[in-house]
């Protein structure tokens, strides 16, 4: 009984979270650019360079479009969950208040990467209007599963970055850096077969690699037991990644109680 009240607690923290978190995104310009915008323009410049492809190469695009939009807002709103704090003064209170840190932006991650996915609608939307029909997805039921692997995938990943950019500034600082050569590794638009063999591992480690690749198989009618790998691979990245999250925000914690120095910039 008392687990149980502690996770409504918990639950009620992560929706409260999310709902400020999308209150803000939704006035924010350069949310809506990386979001929408960014998205779509690399739509366009990928249906212009393969107009002359088949419906399966613009399926391919839209769903790689929409994980650009995917990756930009777990990178960088994603990755400021907690350096944003830092920067308003509210750290402090956040990490005195009752209701666990981790939670908290796992609410605010998890609001983010929700409103994204708005990405893959704006792309697919635009392929419609770009070729006269709209691209039709071969597995829909496969698409829709791997889709609800797909959040839980970049919010920890995002609950990676955010402590990084906290305890590490020289991280953060590579932050611009970091969104372009995960568009590459994570084969959003093209196959990392293309990519040097030395890269092959590095996307291995990353959940959007596996988050796109069965998202590609599902919408292109890719085999099932390649669309399963890739899903089980992904909640394989989730558990580990979620140890190593609470590793750092235990890290987290301890420096701002403890130590008193995460306040610094």
């Amino acid at each position: 009984m008392k687990r149980l009240t502690q996770l409504r607690r918990h639950l009620r923290v992560i929706l409260v979270a999310a709902e400020m978190s999308l209150r803000n995104n939704l006035t924010d310009g350069f949310v809506i650019f990386g979001i929408v915008i960014q998205p779509m323009i690399i739509a366009l410049m990928a249906f212009w360079m393969l107009r002359d492809q088949g419906p399966d190469d613009i399926i391919y695009i839209v769903v790689g479009s929409g994980m650009t939009g995917l990756w930009t807002t777990t990178l960088f709103i994603g990755g400021q969950a907690i350096s944003g704090e830092r920067w308003t003064g509210t750290l402090e209170m956040l990490v005195a208040t009752p209701a666990p840190l981790h939670i908290v932006v796992i609410g605010k991650t998890l609001a983010n990467v929700l409103q994204s996915l708005s990405a893959m609608v704006a792309t697919y939307a635009l392929a419609g209007l770009v070729f006269g029909a709209l691209p039709t997805i071969a597995r829909p039921g496969w698409f829709a599963l791997a889709l609800l692997l797909t959040v839980p995938a970049y919010v920890s990943f995002a609950l990676i970055i955010a402590p990084l950019f906290v305890l590490n500034p020289e991280v953060r600082r590579l932050q611009n850096g970091l969104e372009f050569p995960v568009y590459i590794l994570s084969g959003f638009l093209f196959p990392i077969a293309l990519l040097p063999g030395w890269t092959t591992p590095l996307s291995y480690i990353l959940p959007p690699y596996w988050a796109a690749r069965a998202l590609h198989g599902a919408s292109s009618g890719g085999d099932v037991a390649d669309i399963l790998f890739s899903m089980a691979m992904m909640m394989l990245s989730i558990l580990i990644y979620g140890l190593l999250t609470a590793r750092l925000f235990r890290r987290i914690l301890y420096k701002a109680r403890v130590e008193a120095t995460l306040v610094r910039q």
